[in-house]
């Protein structure tokens, strides 16, 4: 116990030590509150559970979900830590609490792009995605990971900067352009990703791919739906990942309707049918 205790204090010493323990702190509470309220989530859809409470509704039927819960929060500790400018514990505090409500918005980062509810639809798949990304990207900055390094010493040494940036930024965005996120993200603060993501083929749904493969080289097209096909071991992986963090994805609202249409339309042919069976034989 006072080992741990002893290992603790010295992490939080050297944090304090390059004055990183506001940082530290928004990275705890965007992790804290993001595996409480998919949690809590998947408690209110669970049957199992019916005393879990539900969401946040008016009495005229307005959903207020938690990524608003998640902006005012974000707004009301950013403002006060600047008030509160360097201040201990104030400061870290309000880091924490700004850190509970990135974990809150980015928990519906999904409602951001699609401006619709698709919490648990495939669509809604793109926020835990984009959680796993966020957290990805503060871990390697308190690792000491910078994604800008500007030398000043010189005006030789301030140009050579500016270029490795600018290259290594534009391989940054060819990640981007092939659809490979992850590779991209961490490529910003480790180079060598950036290279390898870039220098890889792109995914068959990327705008690289819709701009260089498709019609134009039907090859590449197929050799990047072969390399990026659903029942691969890594997409079944992070499909996994996804199911046992963010639970099991439904149709949907347009999905159940379609597919209540599409019965109708099936039960209507087999009963007309049945009538020209019965017209024919009475003939």
């Amino acid at each position: 116990m006072i080992t741990t205790a002893s290992i603790f204090s010295d992490f939080w010493e050297n944090l304090v030590q390059h004055e990183e323990q506001g940082f530290f702190l928004v990275l705890c509470g965007f992790l804290l509150s993001f595996a409480f309220i998919r949690t809590s989530a998947r408690l209110m859809r669970s049957p199992r559970v019916p005393w879990w409470p539900g969401s946040v509704v008016s009495d005229s039927g307005v959903h207020l979900h938690h990524l608003v819960w998640g902006i005012v929060t974000m707004m009301i500790a950013g403002s006060l830590g600047f008030l509160a400018f360097g201040r201990s514990p104030h400061t870290e505090i309000f880091a924490f609490l700004f850190g509970v409500g990135a974990g809150l918005t980015i928990d519906e980062f999904a409602l951001w792009v699609h401006l619709d509810d698709v919490y648990w639809s495939a669509e809604g798949r793109s926020s835990i995605d984009a959680a796993v990304i966020t957290a990805a990207g503060m871990g390697l900055i308190l690792l000491g990971y910078s994604p800008v390094a500007i030398e000043s010493g010189s005006a030789e040494a301030l140009v050579g900067s500016i270029l490795s940036l600018a290259i290594a930024w534009a391989f940054v965005a060819l990640c981007f352009f092939k659809g490979r996120i992850l590779h991209g993200v961490v490529g910003f603060f480790i180079f060598p990703v950036a290279i390898y993501g870039a220098w890889r083929i792109g995914k068959p749904h990327s705008a690289w791919a819709r701009h260089r493969y498709g019609e134009r080289n039907p090859d590449k097209q197929a050799k990047a739906e072969d390399r990026f096909a659903p029942e691969r071991r890594t997409e079944r992986f992070k499909e996994a990942f996804r199911d046992i963090v963010g639970g099991k994805p439904e149709q949907g609202a347009t999905a159940a309707r379609d597919e209540a249409i599409a019965a109708t339309r099936e039960a209507t042919e087999e009963v007309r049918e049945r009538a020209e069976r019965l017209t024919h034989r009475g003939d």
